[in-house]
């Protein structure tokens, strides 16, 4: 049922990368899906000259200027479209309703030919989805989840992968470097190398590669088509990668999935988070 998901898009490219119908892949990396429909009308235009330039009046020391330009907000409300790609998976273009109130709630709807397919509520110490096609749902845990991948997933690094903030805390004693057109920042969790590629210019977020050492497993985000939005730069378009080894047969699959929001806003009013799960639906084991 996770084929429907939009932080099981997101998260269920983790939750399902075990699952037992993946490509077999080599090394080289499938073209990416491209949506053949994507609805641009309503996505702000980029700012002609950015006020808040951060190459003004920077500090003279790489590890200031890597400070993100995050993105601060009370709620956030978004109209979406995903692709995702996998062997038996190609879903283009589904429709996605995004709500968040920061550090407490995310939750999405799936639309597909007229009709909610699915629903998902993450809240800081679980995962609940619906699947209203075969009348189920799932639940998770973070601890369970982080034990699993060896990695430890919580909400919010989900909250910031949404908005492009930095999934993991900088701390004092990490250090920065350029590569190339980035400023990277390197930082680990666990047996997790997590590097962050940020713009010199505008602090913003701009790649992710989050790589488990032992597996060499890989996850990549790409943050494209940045636009104003209120105060800040949000990008519009996500795109993200994973390559692992199966543990079930030691080949290497491949899933990806596109996120383009369509619009979004931030706003201070509560936009609801209707969530409850029927009697009649089954629990997927």
């Amino acid at each position: 049922m996770n084929k429907y998901l939009l932080f099981a898009l997101l998260l269920g490219v983790l939750l399902n990368s075990e699952g037992c119908r993946r490509r077999r892949l080599s090394r080289s990396a499938p073209p990416r899906p491209t949506p053949a429909d994507t609805v641009t009308a309503a996505r702000p235009a980029p700012p002609a000259d950015t006020t808040n330039n951060p190459t003004q009046n920077r500090p003279g020391i790489d590890e200031a200027r890597a400070i993100v330009a995050e993105i601060d907000f009370k709620y956030l409300v978004a109209k979406s479209k995903v692709s995702f790609k996998s062997k038996d998976q190609d879903i283009n273009n589904a429709n996605v309703n995004l709500r968040v109130r920061k550090d407490s709630v995310i939750w999405f709807a799936v639309t597909g030919l007229g009709l909610e397919v699915a629903r998902g509520l993450i809240t800081r110490d679980s995962i609940q989805i619906l699947d209203k096609i075969h009348k189920e749902y799932a639940a998770y845990d973070f601890p369970t989840l982080s034990r699993q991948f060896n990695f430890n997933l919580t909400f919010d690094l989900l909250q910031a992968l949404i908005v492009g903030n930095l999934p993991l805390p900088q701390k004092p004693a990490q250090k920065v470097k350029r590569d190339r057109d980035y400023l990277l920042l390197r930082q680990t969790e666990g047996k997790v190398l997590v590097e962050n590629y940020i713009g010199e210019d505008d602090r913003k977020l701009k790649k992710l590669m989050v790589v488990e050492q032992p597996t060499r497993n890989t996850l990549r985000l790409d943050y494209e088509d940045f636009a104003a939005l209120n105060n800040f730069l949000f990008p519009f378009t996500s795109l993200i990668t994973l390559d692992y080894q199966s543990k079930t047969d030691g080949q290497y699959y491949q899933s990806l999935l596109r996120i383009q929001h369509n619009k979004v806003e931030l706003v201070d009013k509560n936009p609801g988070f209707p969530f409850t799960i029927p009697a009649k639906y089954q629990r997927r084991p």
